[in-house]
């Protein structure tokens, strides 16, 4: 078991738009409340990543960001290389197509670092508004048990390939992509419903929030990963505020 916590905060200078840095303060937070000893290093655009940290969080962005965010990790190739040795990774909105194989920003197609077998195109209208689904279980993320919740806001459609599982089944909002997106596709209907993406070692969703926020659980589950132990072995954190917005947010 791990007892120092790196925590990597991926390019918050160009995904950082919607307070996604958020989700690494309360991977932070939730090991030094259990007695460990955790730091957030955050990389910005030109810095090198280190393949050997503990987690590794992307946040959303913009289309020029994005585009930005994706050709240095692909030329940098250090998170690459820790999705390769299993390292757990986090990434939200943007920071899901980013890890995807392709998106479409400023009206071209830029290749992502292909960590996720998804390709992202365009929504007919923007996914914006509480978002709440059921976890799939899938890969490295059998253990979760309760419901997902946060908040959407993104012009992209993401498919995935069989590759990928989705990280839930959406009960209200659009998701991963609307009817149209999923339309032409043979698993329309796992495409219509899909929240999120699980691939590996990587988790990625749509959900801001920041989603670690509303979701502790999930913050859990990236924590016993990346210290290298169960889920079940962290000592529970009684946090009442968190349970009673949880309740107001899934009604």
């Amino acid at each position: 078991m791990a007892e120092h916590l790196s925590i990597g905060l991926v390019l918050p200078d160009v995904l950082g738009t919607y307070g996604d840095d958020g989700n690494a303060l309360v991977l932070r937070q939730r090991a030094r409340m259990r007695g460990f000893d955790a730091e957030i290093l955050a990389f910005k655009l030109g810095d090198a990543i280190p393949d050997d940290l503990g987690v590794y969080c992307l946040g959303g962005g913009e289309d020029t960001a994005q585009t930005l965010a994706a050709e240095h990790l692909i030329t940098d190739g250090g998170l690459t290389r820790a999705a390769w040795s299993g390292r757990p990774i986090l990434g939200v909105c943007a920071g899901l197509q980013v890890l995807g194989e392709s998106f479409r920003a400023g009206g071209r197609v830029v290749d992502g670092l292909g960590l996720i077998d998804a390709t992202t195109v365009g929504l007919q209208q923007r996914a914006i508004g509480e978002v709440a689904a059921t976890p799939t279980k899938a890969g490295i993320t059998a253990d979760l048990t309760e419901p997902l919740t946060g908040f959407e806001n993104h012009l992209g459609a993401t498919l995935l390939g069989p590759g990928a599982e989705p990280l839930g089944r959406v009960n209200r909002g659009t998701g991963n992509c609307d009817v149209a997106a999923s339309a032409d596709v043979a698993d329309g209907s796992r495409q219509r419903f899909a929240e999120g993406a699980v691939q590996g070692s990587v988790i990625a969703t749509y959900m801001h929030g920041p989603v670690l926020a509303r979701n502790p659980q999930l913050a859990d589950l990236l924590l016993a990963h990346a210290l290298g132990i169960a889920l079940a072995d962290l000592e529970p954190l009684e946090i009442a505020v968190i349970d009673r917005l949880r309740l107001e947010r899934l009604k």
